[in-house]
């Protein structure tokens, strides 16, 4: 059997298996390690390669940002810095029509900026702002179509779990695909709030205005937001920013770790000052935080023991001589592959998708001629990757952040919130559109670190 075709027996294997419920990291592990002994033809190679494949994979310094970040969501969403947010943007645009629906996203992307997950900034803005636009009168495929779609923006705004993975699974730098990842993310801000102006202008009764607030509060609302905008500031500003004013040349302020370890630091810190972070809040996020960093490990290792079949039968590398030899339009390539994550997106969550399918099609776009560098290929790649799998993320049947919001409003139909987000699902595929015709969107600032 040729490596290609016993790479696809392996994965559809794999698929079989995950569809009938066995978890990702098992599948992923035994089709790697099963895969190993078919091509080595002996039981013993895979477990050798057990012995030290584990320490080799979780030794990686740049994991450490995986728990770490995940523990600043944790506690942040704890601490009401999302009402906080969600108030300052309500009273500053809530008088217009949707104006509740935009202060979501504005406050859903603010943050996503200090949680870095989407199931919990959609799970912790459907608390804090589904109630107060349900009050005013919005329509309810309105008001849980933006909150799904605007939980999406905590794994893209930096910072990102997700994209730690990327980068650690692609080989490339964190703080770039930080960098490579915000101006895409503040364009998914801004393409949401026209979607949802564009859909109180057709449905005006779908988003009441409600009454102008003095300039005055306004601006006393945006001070209280002030513990946000310096976490974010200082996390993500001293990572990319120049430090350095002495002499010429960047001079970062943190390393990635350090800029995660201050994230936690300063957002326990706020959450004590203000009272709202007891001790068993504290220890439930510690907990929270231990359970999805061991699955997220856990997912790593399965996918390492399947990268490590894959590179025996060669299959990347022969995929990707022959999408060469076709002579297909790279851009027709790209469109494809972004296709199938569409596809996938629909039956898997976001990370096992990520984890299996990036050793495959990395080596192919890196392959493709875009007048890119093998590293600008992969960060624009990355970035693409991501925001497709946004979409996966509002997408029936698996779609996790429209169980998380129908969780939250239980009264409403999941049938209601998937036909309040069709349309933000539409401005995230007009977004991966300009993204693909534009790769200077995406690189710009990450060609500056």
């Amino acid at each position: 059997m040729s490596g290609i075709a016993l790479a696809l027996a392996t994965l559809a294997a794999m698929l079989v298996a995950v569809a009938l419920r066995v978890p990702i990291a098992v599948a992923m592990g035994l089709a790697g390690v099963g895969g190993t002994w078919v091509v080595l033809g002996s039981p013993a190679a895979p477990m050798a390669q057990m012995k030290t494949l584990a320490y080799d994979t979780f030794a990686n310094p740049g994991l450490a940002l995986v728990p770490l970040f995940l523990l600043m969501g944790q506690i942040a969403t704890r601490t009401g810095m999302s009402a906080a947010l969600f108030a300052a943007a309500a009273d500053f645009v809530g008088h217009r029509r949707g104006g509740m629906a935009m202060a979501s996203v504005g406050a859903c992307a603010g943050f996503g900026a200090i949680c870095g997950s989407s199931l919990a900034t959609a799970s912790t803005m459907g608390q804090v702002a589904l109630p107060e636009m349900r009050k005013r009168g919005y329509a309810d495929d309105l008001a849980t179509g933006v909150l799904a779609a605007g939980g999406t923006l905590g794994i893209l705004i930096p910072p990102s779990v997700i994209l730690v993975i990327y980068a650690i699974l692609a080989e490339q730098n964190v703080v770039k695909m930080f960098a490579a990842a915000l101006i895409p993310g503040l364009i998914a801000v801004a393409g949401y709030l026209v979607t949802v102006a564009f859909y109180v202008r057709l449905r005006p009764g779908a988003g009441p205005a409600a009454e102008r607030v003095p300039w005055s509060a306004r601006w006393r609302r945006l001070a209280a937001t002030w513990p946000v905008i310096a976490i974010f500031g200082l996390t993500i500003g001293g990572l990319v920013g120049d430090w350095n004013w002495a002499r010429a040349g960047t001079q970062a302020l943190f390393t990635p770790n350090e800029a995660a370890a201050f994230g936690v630091t300063a957002t326990t810190l706020y959450g004590w000052a203000a009272g709202r972070l007891t001790r068993e809040s504290l220890r439930a996020s510690f907990l929270e935080t231990a359970q999805v960093s061991a699955m997220i490990f856990a997912i790593l290792l399965g996918a390492e023991l399947f990268k490590g079949f894959l590179a025996l039968t060669r299959a990347p590398d022969l995929l990707a001589e022959w999408v060469l030899a076709q002579g297909y339009l790279p851009v027709v390539v790209l469109v494809a592959i972004l296709l199938v994550y569409l596809v996938m997106g629909c039956v898997m969550d976001s990370l096992s998708m990520i984890l299996l399918t990036i050793p495959i099609f990395l080596p192919v776009v890196e392959a493709l001629d875009f007048g890119l560098t093998p590293e600008e290929a992969a960060i624009w790649f990355g970035v693409l990757v991501l925001i497709v799998v946004e979409v996966g993320l509002i997408t029936p049947p698996v779609g996790m952040n429209l169980f998380i919001i129908a969780g939250v409003a239980r009264d409403v139909s999941l049938a209601r919130t998937w036909a309040g987000v069709l349309p933000f699902i539409g401005s995230d595929i007009l977004r991966v559109g300009l993204l693909v015709a534009f790769p200077g969107l995406t690189l710009w600032l990450a060609a500056a670190i």
